[in-house]
């Protein structure tokens, strides 16, 4: 097979990202992704039965899914389960589209609260990356939030809603910070897209096209630039030379063949947990333990963002199920360290819609809220639109005992060895979930909340994998330098959250769509040094 300029692993969120940025330069760039391209007309929303496929094929655990493009994760040893989405597009064909920015100060934890690791790079070498990606993939919200530096150039907010009402007057009464979430959703036309109408289950595919998933926002133009996307390709491993250079992947076809495709680049696009997988499966007499992972970091440090959730229900009617569903307003009254807390640093509560019919009913059976037989409609219109959900999005510290590594049983239908995870949550991460779920309910209670549920960490949100992979100066502790080449082999780069030196409070698609485009523009500032030329 010929070979090409870069090869790019992962066509989700960073991989979309890097494609479209690398084709302005001309260079020949080919794309493997392991899922296929999505159709819109086949989601959920466009049919009754919704809620019900959200529980199979388009659940958000590839355990439970279990398509030809996904394979296993074994997570057992972890209280958090893997939630991921193999397709062109990635885990954006099912994320809600809630999409706030890293603060400033999550770029320098040690150097403000004395834990962690400060990131070789910041804010402000971001920000013109983070507007970049406001732009290409289309973002809502409102400026002038006084918990970030200024945000310009944002579509209208997404309506908050009787139920965003009701839960910022909750925020006003106790004298608290609330704002419009900042949403991957375009509520006006946007380069021929659709805007929002309200379908509502974002998290399983929107039919109209308004959620900005890198399938109707990048990936159209990065392939009219010339990149050529292949699906149905699983990576098995990273080849290197004599020199110890990156020299192609191997991977299996859409046949079950084994292929190999050469480059003089490669680009490592496959999330916090499929990034290590790869790079430890791909073992060599010059890496035996892995491909660059001399420092031993792959697969360390590993940050999921524990989840807590808070559900307040109200007498009032709210209309609480209608509107995108993670998208209304979002406070980070308690996201920088306070000396006043047992803990350090903080989390963002993320106001969610009410659940649609069949998880109201559901919900409400095993609460034992609504009963069967005599009394069950009743029940059910009191519950129905009347409850407000609220996400505690925790900031996880990397610690060193959280990995992914390789099951020595458990294999994918190639034979590739699946991850495994070992993950607890730290003291400190305790701490500020009890901490947020108790604010939680203060808050529902002051919007008029006549009863409150509250519990976490929530299994099966393990949506947000980081760390894997981390940013840093110092080869011995890190395995990618401030701009993704990995320490260990030179034209191998990085560019997907497995980077991240910390994690942040907020959902981190922003933040790794900005670090994404940061080291694409570094490579093409960088192509004669990395042995590329315009042509």
């Amino acid at each position: 097979m010929e070979s090409v300029d870069v090869l790019i692993i992962g066509a989700g969120a960073a991989g979309a990202a890097v494609a479209w940025s690398l084709s302005e330069s001309g260079l020949r760039i080919v794309c493997l992704e392991q899922g296929g391209h999505m159709d819109p007309a086949s989601y959920p929303s466009t049919g009754r039965n919704w809620e019900a496929l959200r529980h199979g094929r388009y659940s958000p655990l590839p355990n439970v899914r279990k398509l030809a493009s996904d394979y296993p994760v074994n997570d057992q040893d972890s209280p958090i389960a893997i939630a991921n989405f193999n397709a062109v597009g990635g885990s954006t064909i099912l994320y809600s589209g809630h999409f706030p920015r890293f603060h400033p100060s999550d770029f320098k934890v040690r150097s403000l609260d004395g834990v962690a690791d400060d990131w070789p790079i910041d804010y402000q070498q971001l920000e013109p990356f983070f507007a970049l990606n406001d732009k290409m993939m289309g973002v809502s919200g409102l400026g002038g939030d006084p918990a970030y530096p200024p945000i310009d150039n944002l579509l209208p907010p997404v309506p908050m809603g009787r139920m965003g009402e009701q839960m910022a007057h909750g925020f006003n009464q106790l004298g608290w910070h609330w704002w419009p979430a900042y949403a991957a959703i375009v509520t006006r036309p946007f380069k021929g897209r659709g805007q929002c109408i309200n379908l509502g289950p974002c998290n399983s595919g929107c039919a109209q096209g308004a959620k900005s998933s890198v399938d109707v926002s990048y990936w159209p133009t990065a392939v009219r630039n010339g990149v050529e996307l292949r699906t149905h390709c699983r990576v098995r491993e990273i080849s290197v030379d004599g020199s110890g250079r990156a020299s192609g992947a191997i991977y299996y076809d859409a046949s079950g063949a084994a292929c190999f495709q050469p480059a003089r680049l490669v680009i490592v696009a496959c999330n916090g947990v499929g990034t290590p997988r790869l790079l430890l499966n791909s073992r060599s007499s010059a890496f035996p333990d892995g491909l660059a992972n001399s420092s031993g970091m792959v697969g360390k440090n590993l940050m999921l963002h524990p989840l807590g959730y808070v559900e307040g229900q109200f007498e009032a009617p709210l209309d609480s199920h209608l509107g995108p569903q993670g998208c209304s307003i979002f406070s980070q009254q308690f996201y920088e360290t306070d000396p006043a807390n047992d803990f350090v640093r903080g989390y963002t509560m993320q106001i969610l819609r009410g659940a649609g019919p069949v998880d109201t009913a559901l919900a409400g059976v095993t609460r034992r809220d609504i009963p069967w037989g005599e009394g069950h409609h009743a029940a059910f219109d009191a519950r129905f639109g009347h409850s407000i959900g609220m996400g505690i999005i925790v900031e996880d510290l990397p610690e060193l005992h959280n990995t992914v590594t390789l099951d020595s049983e458990l294999k994918d239908s190639h034979g590739i060895p699946a991850p495994k995870i070992s993950y607890t949550l730290s003291e400190n991460s305790k701490k500020m979930l009890a901490h947020g779920l108790e604010r939680g309910k203060q808050v529902m209670t002051a919007a008029g909340s006549v009863k409150n549920l509250a519990f976490g960490p929530v299994r099966n949100t393990g949506w947000h994998l980081m760390g894997t992979a981390r940013m840093g100066s110092d080869p011995a502790s890190s395995v990618v330098n401030h701009w993704g080449q990995c320490h260990d082999v030179a034209n191998l780069f990085i560019v997907d959250s497995s980077v991240f030196v910390t994690s942040g409070g907020v959902n981190p698609a922003s933040t790794l769509q900005a670090v994404a485009l940061y080291i694409a523009d570094q490579i093409k500032k960088n192509l004669p040094t990395l042995g590329l030329q315009n042509p």
